[in-house]
């Protein structure tokens, strides 16, 4: 009989597992929703229960680009996973476009779910926002894990070329004049990396949350930067990734997985010294 139990829950197990994996995160209209957030319908998905957990994506991207990490999280986190502005589901075609804008909306949505403060996990882009959200609505973040962020959109930021590659790309399209939506919201959200984030690394240091600031070894973000961060925001702790480039959360899912969840399950106080 216990075998036989054993056999049962092992298959329950790999039949989840399996459901898991063909879960469309990011098109799931069974737990989709739009909620009206500073001027646009704001796209989000929440699976699971327990301590809120906040996922925002990077410039482009959608809720899929957590199909890797939605599933280990939502089995003991309320997952909250959003379409940033003018991006996935979220579209928003207004010209203005800032991450201190992002951050706002991530703010108003908690307060639309009625949670009064989430972990936060960002990858790129939405690393960015995670950052602005914990220095502009501090009561909003309980701790962040943030992933191949910068806080400045110069040379200095990235790894060597990808810079030099951007601008190229921005001396040859700067002056074209784009005719349908689609396009003008391409460049306004690739104007939005050439142009921003702007945040001194000064500003960090009004962070008060703890942080877990990651990069790959071979990430888009260069690993100098990543540590200039680290350093700046008082209660942090750095993870270089081993052979991981900038998308750490898939090529490392496991591991990632497994280490961010210890990061925000772990003690909620104390500084971690500084190299």
């Amino acid at each position: 009989m216990k075998l036989t139990l054993s056999v049962l829950l092992a298959a329950l197990a790999l039949a989840a597992a399996a459901q898991a994996e063909n879960v469309p995160y990011g098109n799931n209209r069974s737990v989709g929703k739009f909620y009206d957030v500073n001027g646009f319908k704001m796209y989000c998905e929440e699976y699971g229960t327990g301590t809120p957990l906040l996922m925002i994506h990077g410039n482009g991207g959608s809720i899929h680009a957590f199909t890797h990490t939605i599933p280990y999280f939502a089995a003991k986190y309320r997952v909250i996973a959003t379409d940033s502005r003018a991006q996935g589901k979220s579209r928003d075609f207004h010209p203005a476009l800032t991450f201190e804008m992002m951050a706002d909306d991530e703010a108003a949505l908690l307060d639309e779910l009625h949670i009064k403060a989430a972990d936060v996990l960002g990858w790129s882009d939405g690393g960015i926002v995670a950052l602005l959200l914990a220095q502009r609505h501090p009561d909003k973040v309980i701790k962040l894990a943030s992933t191949g962020a910068n806080v400045q959109p110069d040379a200095s930021a990235f790894a060597p070329g990808l810079w030099d590659n951007d601008k190229k790309r921005y001396d040859a399209d700067k002056n074209k004049i784009w005719k349908s939506n689609e396009e003008k919201n391409n460049w306004k959200l690739f104007m939005l990396d050439w142009e921003q984030p702007n945040i001194p690394f000064e500003a960090l240091h009004s962070i008060s949350c703890p942080c877990l600031i990651i990069c790959g070894d071979h990430d888009a973000i260069s690993i100098e930067h990543t540590v200039k961060i680290f350093q700046n925001i008082p209660k942090a702790a750095l993870w270089v990734v081993p052979d991981s480039g900038h998308a750490t959360l898939i090529q490392h899912a496991d591991e990632f997985n497994k280490k961010v969840d210890e990061f925000f399950s772990g003690p909620t106080s104390g500084a971690t010294s500084k190299p």
